[in-house]
Formats: C-alpha cells, sequence, structure tokens
C-alpha cells in the first residue's frame, strides 16, 4: 500500500520591476516597466515581442517602505478571479491567461503578483500552490477551492463558483459598510461644526455679554463653561481621540479576546446587531454552497465558513456545529443545537441533506440573506436620517438658544 508523501514546493524568488526603453519592429521608440528575475531574463521578454531593448534600469524601492503603487484590494482579486474564470471559458491557456490579465492591468503591484504567479506555473507548480505563496491576497478557502478544481479536472467551473462568491462576498461587505459610512459621516461633521461654534462663536458672545453686567442664565454659563474647556483644552481633547482611536485599533488587531468581545456586543447592538447577524448568516449559506459544488469535504467547508463568517460568536457557534458533524450528528441537528441560526436556515438545510442538494438549497439561502442585508440597510438608513437630524436639531439648536437667552434679558438692564 503506498503512503503519501508531502512534496514541498519550490520557491520561486520574487521578481523585481524593470524600467525599460527600447525600439520596436516600427523603429518607434517606446519604454514601460516588467516584472522579472533579473536584466537579462527581461531583455529576453522584450525581444520575444519584437521589442530591442536600449535602456533598462531597476526600479528604485521607495524610502521607508512607502509606495506610490495602489494597493491590492479584495475587489481586486474578485475581479481577477472573474477575468480568469471567463478566459479559462474561452478556451485560452492558464499560464497564458494569468500573462495576459497582469500585462493588462495599470497596478505595478498586480502586475508584479500575476507575474510571480505565471513565473511558478511555468516551472510546473500547480496554480493552487502558486497562490499560497501569497496568503494576504489568497485565503486558505480560495487556494482549496483551486485545488479542488485542479484535482477533478473543473478548473474552468470552479473558478467561476470562486468569482461569483468573492463578487458577492465583497457586494454584502459594501452594503454593510454603506450602511455605517452615513452615520459616521454625519456624526464627524457635527462634532466638527460644535467645535467651530465652542470654538470661534459662543465667546465673540461672551465678550458681548460680558459688557451687559447681566447674569447669564445657568443653560448659557454652561455652554460658556464648555467654550472656554474647549479653547483652553482643545488639542488634549483631540489628542485623547486620535490616542483613543489608534488604541481601539492596536488592541483590536493584536487580541483575539478583545476583538471577540466587540464581535459580541456588536450583536446586541439593536438594529445595527440584526443587520450584522443576516450578513453572518448570508456568508456562512454562501461559504458552504460553495464548496459543497466544489467537492470539499464537509468538515472542510465547516472551517472555511467559521473563518468567513466575520463574527467572533458566529464563528465559535459555526466550530460546534463542525464538532457535532464530526461525532455523526447530521449537519441541521448540530445547527439547531447552536441555538444561533434561524429556523428557516436550519428547515432548509435538513430538506438539503434529506434531497442530496445542500448546496442548492444553501446558495438559496444566501440569496435570501443577502437580499434581506439589502432591505436592512436601507431601512437602517431611512430610520436613521431622522434620528440623526433631530440629534442635530438638539445639540446645534441648544448651543443657539443658550446663546440668545441673555438677550431676552436685556431689558432687565437697559
Amino acid at each position: 500500500m503506498a503512503t503519501a508523501t508531502n512534496k514541498k514546493t519550490p520557491k520561486v524568488k520574487a521578481l523585481d520591476i524593470f524600467i525599460w526603453q527600447g525600439v520596436n519592429r516600427k523603429g518607434k521608440k517606446i519604454g514601460g516597466e516588467l516584472p522579472a528575475k533579473n536584466i537579462i531574463e527581461l531583455k529576453s521578454q522584450l525581444r520575444k515581442q519584437g521589442i530591442t531593448p536600449s535602456k533598462v534600469k531597476k526600479k528604485a524601492k521607495p524610502l521607508f517602505g512607502l509606495s506610490s503603487e495602489k494597493a491590492i484590494t479584495p475587489a481586486d482579486i474578485s475581479i481577477i478571479s472573474r477575468q480568469i474564470a471567463t478566459m479559462l471559458g474561452a478556451g485560452v491557456p492558464l499560464v497564458q491567461t494569468i500573462e495576459m490579465i497582469g500585462k493588462g492591468h495599470n497596478n505595478g503591484n498586480i502586475q508584479k503578483l500575476l507575474a510571480e504567479v505565471g513565473n511558478n506555473l511555468s516551472s510546473g507548480i500547480p496554480l493552487s500552490d502558486c497562490l499560497r505563496e501569497h496568503p494576504r491576497y489568497f485565503d486558505g478557502l480560495y487556494c482549496d477551492l483551486v485545488a479542488s478544481g485542479e484535482q477533478s479536472g473543473s478548473l474552468e467551473a470552479i473558478y467561476d463558483r470562486i468569482a461569483t462568491y468573492k463578487e458577492k462576498a465583497e457586494a454584502l461587505k459594501a452594503k454593510i459598510k454603506k450602511a455605517m459610512t452615513y452615520p459616521i459621516a454625519v456624526v464627524i461633521i457635527a462634532a466638527i461644526v460644535t467645535s467651530i461654534l465652542l470654538i470661534f462663536v459662543v465667546p465673540v458672545f461672551q465678550e458681548i455679554f460680558a459688557g451687559f453686567g447681566a447674569e447669564l442664565p445657568a443653560f448659557t454659563l454652561f455652554v460658556v463653561g464648555i467654550s472656554d474647556f474647549m479653547q483652553a483644552y482643545w488639542y488634549l481633547l483631540l489628542g485623547a481621540i486620535f490616542a483613543a482611536d489608534f488604541l481601539f485599533k492596536r488592541i483590536h488587531r493584536n487580541s483575539l479576546k478583545f476583538r471577540d468581545h466587540v464581535d459580541r456586543q456588536i450583536l446586541k447592538l439593536p438594529v445595527l446587531g440584526i443587520l450584522l447577524e443576516k450578513a453572518a448568516v448570508a456568508r456562512y449559506a454562501r461559504t458552504l454552497s460553495t464548496t459543497f459544488a466544489a467537492g470539499v469535504p464537509l468538515i472542510e467547508a465547516l472551517d472555511s465558513a467559521a473563518g468567513a463568517s466575520g463574527n467572533a460568536v458566529f464563528r465559535d457557534a459555526i466550530l460546534e456545529v463542525r464538532g457535532e458533524v464530526v461525532s455523526g450528528m447530521q449537519m441541521n441537528l448540530a445547527m439547531r443545537n447552536a441555538d444561533i441560526f434561524p429556523d428557516m436556515v436550519i428547515q432548509m438545510v435538513a430538506i438539503g441533506e434529506e434531497s442530496g442538494t445542500v448546496d442548492d438549497m444553501l446558495a438559496k439561502v444566501a440569496n435570501v440573506y443577502e437580499a434581506e442585508v439589502d432591505n436592512a440597510v436601507d431601512n437602517l438608513t431611512a430610520l436613521l436620517e431622522p434620528l440623526i437630524m433631530a440629534v442635530l436639531g438638539v445639540v446645534i439648536g441648544g448651543l443657539i438658544i443658550a446663546m440668545y437667552l441673555p438677550i431676552f434679558q436685556l431689558g432687565k438692564v437697559v
């Protein structure tokens, strides 16, 4: 009986970016940037394209690691995945597909990334292993799906599913950001306007009131006190806000316990919590549907779904489901025991398990909950608009009233 051996994938040296100038077949001077191992390889690439290089130099790396190149975002990976799926569907060979997509991008970082992947592919390394060399852009789920497609000989179909999965995930993320951006932007603008009034406008009224010699109302004195504090210690207040933001992000990034606590508290918020719950269920269903359809084993699929859930509460619940499935329990029963999944989702999974169409049932669940997230975002925006306007009215209106209250007492002084 043959034993399985783990072959270590040979690593290929990362490519550098070179700036070149040359003359094409028509005698026209052209230039640009291309990734390559070294100058010799780059000149060889240019000659294959009918270009005679006249000047080639390595692109200087920016100081302190700062770069003018655009970062590679998850949205970029989604677009690249769709391009790969489309070109594979058109019958273009995989290596040529990667090279064409890389050269077609204006972002130098994407060119370099795909050039490295293409270089590894050309040396005989499987695509899934090439992608695993870049975990920052291609997570374990992505690479596992590609590996499944390679093993089954259906990389074209798998890439179509990967592209759809990434597009749905980015659309869902965009909806969540849309729900958060509007209220945050309004609160920031309100804080700026209030600060300007307290620091620049209230002191002018304060000087006018000082010449009257009348006793100011308590509410006006309260606002004047806040204004005095803002004028004297505005830099401390601003520094405290930036320090709190920095510390929160640092602790959130470095402490799993803190991140889990934040996730639990967010789900308790009145409207936003419900929205995030629907989003987590949609991610869970979409991830399981995609992995099931790709032939990934259930246990591995649940691991991927736990990582993609986006919330610690759902992550822990999915891992509990995984543990019970490993012990032989049906997934729908394990989900019911987790006491976090909606009944509709559990019933759809049960139907899928009975009929052998779990991936189709989960895809329908994902579609339903993605639509619910979309509706929830619209409802949240509609609900927050009057609420925010009311808060702004109270804050700004309160400041105006505080400044005009003494004017009503001027008759007593004159």
